[in-house]
């Protein structure tokens, strides 16, 4: 089931692990597995690949890399499939995926010797990166009727859905808030009229996509296994550049 109607869906580089965690989510839908238990199954996937990453086996760490992307786009479909959206499941997989950023590039910097300070500006521009395709994408799914689990302003707690606890809902709204607010507080300052524009063209969201999460694993996969680990986190800041180009499509010819 696709996040957007049939007319506007478009090629997104960052999701080929779609197809392949459609098919998991589809042979999990007769059984007790719930999109929790998948999300935190990609959470221990990428838990391995840090492990591999800092044992110095990179090309396990990148089959792990992407299985954690293949394993991230089955607890969605599970949830679709199932017809069980949840508030829980869409903050705790966020959190989930900004842990794991964190703990990728922080293993990669004590392999590579990388200085801590670097680390910390690649990471802050892959959350700014990923922000910022969310928020166009999000923007994009509310303007034509398409999956509204995930909102373009989280500016209060959602109401529970049936199934979940409000209380839950609460606590992990707040640490979404907590760790996701400043990002998408400076993506908004950047485009603030993103959100009254017409729907956006495919081929801008093609591009924009490069800045998904799974394009970006892609990305540390593929230096991984060329043995290019310590160009990952200069490659990762300077692809921080981009942010400014889409913005100035957006604003200038998409209004």
């Amino acid at each position: 089931m696709s996040k957007l109607p049939l007319e506007y869906k478009f090629i997104d580089v960052s999701d080929y692990g779609r197809k392949p965690g459609r098919w998991f989510a589809q042979s999990l839908v007769n059984t007790k597995a719930t999109p929790i238990h998948v999300t935190s199954l990609f959470i221990v996937a990428g838990l391995v690949a840090i492990a591999c990453i800092l044992s110095g086996y990179y090309y396990a760490a990148a089959f792990f890399i992407v299985l954690k992307s293949i394993i991230d786009a089955s607890d969605g479909e599970l949830a679709r499939l199932k017809n069980t959206p949840s508030y829980t499941g869409r903050f705790y997989d966020s959190l989930a995926d900004l842990f794991l950023n964190f703990l990728f590039l922080s293993s990669i910097t004590y392999v590579t010797g990388t200085p801590f300070g670097e680390m910390l500006l690649a990471f802050f521009g892959i959350q700014l990166q990923g922000t910022l395709y969310n928020f166009y994408y999000v923007i994009l799914r509310n303007n034509v009727n398409g999956d509204s689990t995930s909102r373009v302003f989280e500016n209060e707690v959602p109401i529970a859905l049936p199934g979940e606890k409000q209380s839950t809902v609460d606590k992990l709204y707040k640490a979404y808030i907590a760790f996701y607010g400043p990002f998408d507080k400076i993506i908004y300052a950047m485009d603030r009229d993103a959100a009254n524009s017409k729907p956006f063209p495919k081929w801008f969201m093609t591009l924009v996509s490069i800045y998904g999460l799974g394009f970006q694993l892609l990305i540390m996969a593929v230096m991984l296994m060329i043995d290019l680990a310590e160009y990952i986190i200069p490659f990762l800041t300077w692809y921080s550049v981009f942010i400014l180009v889409f913005i100035g499509i957006r604003k200038l010819f998409l209004k």
